[in-house]
């Protein structure tokens, strides 16, 4: 028997050696921060990569115990790096346990291999973030009550699961750049990317940085559990095209989450935020109740519903002349036959 002739290995330092070990480098400089841990002189700087930081502690009286809120800053920049560097470990993991073993199973082609690849990804970022965030919006009393979403502003201090949220929402998000050049992603595919991925990162550092995280909240939980739909209904699209059930209840709900998005959205910033008790403009406060944010955050949001729509009219005329398309040939089939069938009966007398 001959001997199997081994695989080259690419260069150092190549694009291909960069993009095949991308994630041992990226697990490794993950694991040199946690050892750092270890050392009293390191520990008080890579604390700060791995804890969320600027803890506030408030107690009510001497027998209740102390509440313990979070607010935000720059040392948050660290954390969201560490937690974007788990991302890539995950997605890694992901790609080569789960998704590539399905894709040699299913025998795809490379178009539907990278749409395959790009939902099984977002399909499982979905589903845990809409499970954690449903967790949390459960557990406070806004889901029931609007008014909350603007009473009392600015909401300077978070409980830990909403700061941690956050914080993991921005580091996947900025996970997904260098993520187009480490799966190749075709060129063509790029753009459309880019800009729902800058989208998400706009939208969710804003409502950070601006102290509107219950409002960002409670719109990106149903907002995930649509694109969560969207996703899943493709992965069995692939698996089978018959499948097409799921991207009607998609259509569906699609429709309605923009309406729930415009609706909450008009509510906070041009009734609620606009009759708080302090408007006003402080950094040190992190209060931005004054009239040129809310309209630019306003017009934020609505213009990016407008977009969202655009897109998804399009994509429905699309599929629906497809299927016209595909209809015709049939028809003409169907007439064929029943003609030949007409003039059988002639050929036998």
């Amino acid at each position: 028997m001959g001997l199997r002739r081994k695989n080259k290995s690419p260069p150092v330092l190549s694009h291909e050696f960069v993009i095949q070990n991308h994630a041992d480098a990226v697990s490794c400089l993950a694991m040199g921060l946690l050892l750092g841990l270890m050392f009293e002189v390191t520990a008080k700087y890579v604390i700060i990569f791995i804890t969320v930081q600027y803890n506030v502690t408030y107690t009510t009286d001497d027998k209740s115990e102390p509440i313990h809120f979070y607010e935000y800053g720059p040392k948050d920049i660290a954390t969201i790096f560490f937690y974007m560097l788990i991302a890539i470990i995950l997605h890694a993991v992901i790609q080569e346990y789960v998704l590539d073993k399905i894709n040699r199973r299913l025998h795809l082609s490379k178009t539907k291999h990278s749409k395959f690849n790009e939902s099984g990804q977002l399909a499982f970022f979905y589903l845990f973030s809409f499970a954690w965030g449903a967790s949390i919006l459960t557990a406070e009393e806004f889901m029931t009550n609007p008014t909350l979403l603007w009473k009392d502003y600015p909401h300077s201090h978070m409980f830990f699961q909403v700061k941690f949220f956050y914080v993991c929402q921005m580091a996947y998000w900025l996970h997904a750049l260098p993520e187009l050049y480490f799966q190749k992603i075709r060129k063509e595919d790029i753009p459309r990317q880019l800009y729902y991925i800058c989208l998400y990162i706009a939208h969710i550092s804003g409502a950070y940085v601006l102290n509107l995280q219950r409002l960002g909240l409670i719109l990106l939980v149903p907002h995930y559990l649509v694109e969560l739909i969207f996703h899943a209904s493709r992965l069995f699209y692939f698996s089978d095209e018959n499948k097409q059930k799921g991207f009607t209840l998609w259509a569906l709900l699609f429709v309605m989450a923009r309406l729930l998005t415009l609706t909450l959205s008009v509510l906070t910033f041009g009734f609620g935020l606009a009759r708080v008790e302090n408007p006003g403009f402080s950094i040190a406060d992190g209060n931005f109740n004054v009239l040129t944010v809310r309209i630019s955050c306003l017009a934020a949001i609505c213009l990016t519903q407008a977009w969202m729509m655009w897109k998804f009219i399009n994509f429905q005329l699309k599929k629906w002349r497809e299927h016209i398309q595909n209809q015709i040939p049939k028809k003409k089939i169907t007439c064929t036959k029943s003609k030949s069938t007409k003039k059988e009966p002639n050929r036998g007398q």
